[in-house]
């Protein structure tokens, strides 16, 4: 049972790593959020791995962070949804998120997910709710963290086709290097754009 891989980062996508460790290249399903965590190719990566297996088939799943592999397992519980729907959830909604709207019952946030439906959503909350006492969540932050010209810039890049979570997080990438772009428009959007280039 493959646990954990280490190696030089092949090549990567925002649904599939492979990682070269000693030579062998080790194929993973990933969530958008890990693809964003990733260092840039021929880098050295670390990935959590969640090793699924069928009659006809050995899948790996990849993880950046422990909390999004737990939440990954705790997913596959739930009749109806099997690992790529999990990391389809996992890609549509950050991990605190999804354990915020899970505890609070809202269906709405949930149903927003590609894949998840209103009886999904019901049943993820009815199997769920009371099973993640060990998922720590982060603080919530609110939208106004941005400033104005985030939120701008966060608006664009979600137009232009972007995944709110890759959004969100080229722009903390891009106010982190230089905090002076959070109060100008112009210069955050290019900054997050190279972020997510």
């Amino acid at each position: 049972m493959i646990a954990f891989l280490r190696g030089r980062l092949h090549s990567k996508t925002p649904s599939q790593a492979i990682v070269d460790c000693g030579g062998v290249g080790y194929d993973a399903t990933i969530s958008v959020a890990t693809f964003t965590s990733l260092p840039a190719e021929g880098a050295e990566a670390r990935l959590h791995i969640y090793t699924h297996v069928r009659e006809d088939q050995i899948a790996l799943f990849g993880f950046a962070e422990p909390n999004e592999k737990r939440m990954f397992e705790k997913l596959l519980t739930i009749s109806g949804i099997g690992p790529k729907l999990a990391i389809t959830v996992l890609s549509g909604i950050d991990t605190d998120r999804l354990v915020t709207a899970i505890r609070g019952s809202d269906h709405a946030t949930l149903t927003r997910i590609p894949g998840i439906g209103k009886k999904t959503a019901e049943r993820v909350v009815l199997e769920l709710k009371d099973k993640l006492d060990d998922m720590a969540v982060a603080p919530a932050i609110a939208s106004t963290h941005y400033g104005p010209a985030g939120e701008d810039a966060l608006s664009a890049l979600v137009n232009l086709g972007y995944a709110r979570p890759i959004a969100q997080r080229a722009i903390e990438t891009a106010i982190a290097k230089d905090p002076a772009t959070a109060h100008d428009f112009e210069s955050l959007f290019r900054a997050a754009m190279s972020a997510i280039r």
